[in-house]
């Protein structure tokens, strides 16, 4: 079995697609459907078996018999940058991942984690190193603790482990996730709703939609896990998941505006209570997956927010 955690979310619905694709039915979803609404992401995908994800936690820790598992994609967790319970995020972000990890690394199976470019903060500089990790909220805290204890028992550990920290992705089956969704979402749905989209205007030194993220496709971030369950011990470690390449929010509101043909974009004041929690730019140091062997090639904002905007459509 593959065991996929959190897979009735985002990525993690895409990567169950994707399994499909490859011809793997076989898997092991574990899942909270405390919002039932996230099955529906994988109403076109088939699935072997089904855990609730305190059941699963009860298996890690050793409450009941494991089924033969080839390899985990850990991808469940509380994915809220603006939730700052610090109890239920490092519950959910650090103690259940740490459970999942001693789990794995105890029978030698495979496993690839989601950490998060969040664990940055306002840096200007996104290597996968202790100097370049300041987290702004307890979400970005929570997921750097992890890789921290992960970076810590990685000399002992004899089976693959690979984390990914991805930058700002979006794609198909993300509209669970409501405020969290992507940019490129919110803004389609203002165009439909009123033919304007909005984006903030001038702060931390940029002008008006030009702060810039690193905008990162989901199918090419399940291209990156997928990649990362095929590889030897001997790359285990923590990877940035990310195009390399820091795109204004400008460009997302040029590819909707251009792909409906039609609408206005206008600028609304930048929050004040956002900035000194705000990420105005974020770029992927793709070095280290590079050096790794990961050669696929990544799409631009105007490429993929096409795809996306005529996914939707359909």
């Amino acid at each position: 079995m593959i065991v996929v955690t959190g897979g009735a979310g985002f990525i993690g619905a895409n990567l169950v697609r994707a399994l499909n694709a490859r011809g793997r039915d076989d898997i092991l979803l574990v899942e909270d459907l405390q919002d039932g609404r996230k099955a529906l992401n994988l109403a076109d995908c088939r699935i072997g078996d089904y855990f609730d994800s305190d059941e699963w936690r009860a298996l890690v820790d050793g409450r009941g018999v494991a089924p033969e598992i080839e390899c985990v994609y850990h991808l469940g967790a509380c994915s809220d940058t603006t939730n700052w319970d610090g109890r239920m995020m490092m519950a959910n972000n650090f103690a259940f991942s740490r459970a999942t990890f001693e789990f794995c690394v105890a029978r030698g199976i495979p496993l690839v984690y989601a950490s998060s470019a969040a664990v940055y903060g306002t840096g200007r500089e996104f290597r996968e190193a202790p100097d370049c990790e300041r987290p702004l909220n307890v979400y970005g805290w929570s997921k750097l603790v992890f890789d921290q204890y992960v970076r810590r028992r990685l000399p002992s550990v004899t089976s693959p482990v690979m984390g990914l920290r991805y930058f700002n992705v979006y794609g198909p089956r993300e509209a669970h996730k409501g405020r969290m969704a992507s940019v490129a979402l919110h803004l389609h749905r203002q165009l439909l709703a009123d033919g304007r989209v909005r984006l903030f205007g001038a702060s931390h030194g940029c002008a008006p939609g030009e702060q810039r993220r690193d905008f990162v496709h989901v199918d090419d971030v399940v291209d990156v896990t997928l990649w990362c369950a095929a590889q030897p011990r001997s790359v285990s470690g923590v990877y940035n998941c990310g195009t390399g390449r820091a795109e204004p929010f400008n460009a997302v509101a040029r590819a909707v505006l251009d792909f409906h043909g039609r609408g206005t974009l206008e600028y609304i004041d930048f929050p004040a209570d956002l900035v000194n929690a705000y990420q105005a730019y974020t770029e992927a140091d793709l070095s280290r997956l590079r050096a790794a062997g990961y050669a696929g090639r990544l799409r631009d904002v105007a490429t993929g927010v096409r795809e996306y905007l005529h996914w939707l459509a359909a």
